[in-house]
């Protein structure tokens, strides 16, 4: 597999869009470790090599446990998350996956035991974000560097 274009040269413009879009989720105040595990999951879902690859690093890098990295696919049957970050997981999988189940009233009221109005939002725009970052790494053929 090669990379098919790349969109920051290809566009400068759009690239350079999605980046603020990227601050202002950096500059929220949503917490660092809680934003990777949802980048992770979106790109676990979306199969998102180069995302999926970017995001493992960093959260490693921020010295988070491999095993924590490892499950987060199976972040309901692992007891290592907090419940914060459960419901922030189980809404960016149904955010992600809008077209199967929308987002239930039952889990955005859960999400709400954990999370502002305002921080809400936040997280629907983080999620949103990484879903974009996603589909823009998979459509142009984006892959991660060789280790």
């Amino acid at each position: 597999m090669k990379q098919r274009i790349n969109p920051q040269q290809a566009n400068p413009e759009a690239y350079n869009a999605m980046l603020k879009l990227e601050g202002y989720i950096s500059e929220s105040g949503l917490d660092r470790t809680l934003y990777e595990l949802i980048k992770i999951r979106a790109s676990q879902i979306n199969g998102c090599a180069f995302c999926l690859n970017m995001h493992t690093q960093e959260l490693r890098g921020m010295g988070e446990s491999e095993q924590r990295v490892h499950l987060i696919s199976v972040w309901r049957e692992a007891p290592f998350y907090t419940e914060k970050e459960r419901a922030a997981l189980e809404l960016t999988e149904a955010v992600t996956r809008i077209s199967e189940a929308g987002v239930p009233q039952s889990l955005y009221e859960r999400v709400r035991e954990h999370f502002t109005e305002q921080e809400f939002v936040t997280l629907i725009m983080a999620i949103n974000t990484i879903n974009g970052w996603n589909r823009i790494a998979v459509s142009t053929g984006m892959i991660p560097p060789k280790a």
